[in-house]
């Protein structure tokens, strides 16, 4: 199950005997999940004021960092196209995967000094995470514009004879060139009107040149045909042509123009590739950061909850909760047992389909409140595609 419930309660005597208690009652005796010590540092705590102001706008800064992370893994998935099978292996935390990463959780002091204030350390993760969402913007829309004008050009190399581009199914011979008066259309026919087209296209218009056309490559409805004519009637022969139900197609032979349009395919297909291995690096890396910068504000939404709900001195055990999917009912009834003395007011309402519930001072408006600091945790990081 790919759900973890992130957990505060106060310090017993000790905090080790908070963990000790709650560990044997869920975990030991009954089975109902496995627990993990959650490690956040001693960090500053600032007035009551700053932590309510911060406690509101943590709430904000969780849904924006997660938004962002779901956002990078999805388009990495995107962009690894038929391997998007190897997409999970791709999304680590710290070169780990992300479960490993949560369940042995260390703060990383370096990226999120302890000795800044909570504010601080929050605006620092709303600076960086911006920047890799505004980074992301402008490498997807450069890349996305690629692999649109690919899939453009590559469309137009195959499908139906009325609309893909005939420049690979024509060959020099198939054309009149260099003529002053006469001049060759390539004309798409229905394939039950070939013996029509055969007995009739000279009859069109005057100025058609004798047994000009012949049959140069079909599909399952339509043939292409060639015929040559003179200029000066070319008009008249599309109008007699089009009631006919024989479409003319605009083409223009011209060597030069064809091997350019080759070329750009081909150049496309190697920007692409270029542009691909960069880019997934990119993408792996900065989910990774995504995602550890989320477990941080994860971290900081409980120290903050927890001091407004425990007091003054800083006691309280974080526990990281991964619940067994068929106990979770129980397991939630356990640690009412637990922590309900904590809260009165919320015994009554500790289901988990409880309706939004805004005490002053606690919970923040938090859908789900708890007797005890309470926030979900997922590692399931990407929308599934049926």
């Amino acid at each position: 199950m790919s759900e973890y419930w992130l957990i505060s309660a106060p310090g017993d005597k000790t905090c080790q005997q908070t963990w000790e208690t709650m560990n044997n009652v869920t975990s030991k005796q009954n089975n109902l999940c496995e627990n993990f010590k959650f490690h956040i540092p001693d960090l500053k705590v600032g007035t009551l004021d700053q932590l309510v102001g911060l406690s509101d706008d943590l709430g904000k800064l969780d849904s924006f960092v997660e938004t962002i992370t779901r956002k990078v893994a999805g388009y990495l998935g995107d962009v690894l196209e038929d391997q998007r099978d190897k997409l999970l292996e791709n999304l680590l935390a710290n070169n780990t995967d992300l479960s490993q990463y949560i369940t042995r959780f260390q703060w990383d002091m370096a990226k999120y000094p302890i000795k800044q204030s909570l504010r601080n350390i929050a605006d620092i993760i709303a600076k960086q995470v911006g920047q890799i969402d505004a980074d992301l913007k402008t490498k997807s829309a450069a890349y996305n514009s690629l692999k649109g004008n690919l899939q453009n050009l590559e469309k137009k190399q195959t499908g139906s004879l009325l609309t893909r581009n005939l420049a690979d199914l024509v060959k020099k011979e198939h054309f009149i060139l260099d003529s002053e008066y006469l001049t060759t259309l390539l004309v798409i026919v229905p394939k039950m009107l070939f013996n029509e087209w055969n007995a009739g296209y000279e009859k069109l218009t005057d100025m058609i040149v004798p047994r000009s056309s012949q049959l140069i490559t079909q599909d399952q409805d339509f043939g292409l045909f060639n015929v040559t004519l003179f200029k000066k009637v070319v008009d008249e022969f599309k109008l007699h042509a089009r009631e006919k139900k024989f479409i003319v197609r605009d083409f223009t032979y011209n060597e030069e123009e064809l091997a350019a349009g080759k070329n750009e395919i081909t150049k496309l297909v190697t920007d692409k590739k270029k542009q691909f291995g960069p880019l997934v690096r990119w993408l792996k890396v900065n989910f990774s950061e995504c995602y550890c910068a989320w477990i941080h504000v994860k971290a900081l939404r409980v120290f903050v909850e927890s001091v407004l709900r425990y007091g003054l001195p800083v006691n309280f055990q974080a526990i990281l909760i991964h619940p067994n999917k068929k106990n979770q009912k129980r397991l939630r009834d356990v640690l009412n047992q637990l922590y309900g003395h904590l809260d009165g007011s919320a015994a009554g309402s500790s289901n988990a389909n409880a309706d939004n519930v805004d005490i002053p001072g606690l919970g923040f408006g938090q859908s789900e409140y708890y007797p005890y600091v309470f926030y979900k945790l997922g590692i399931d990081m990407v929308e599934q595609k049926i």
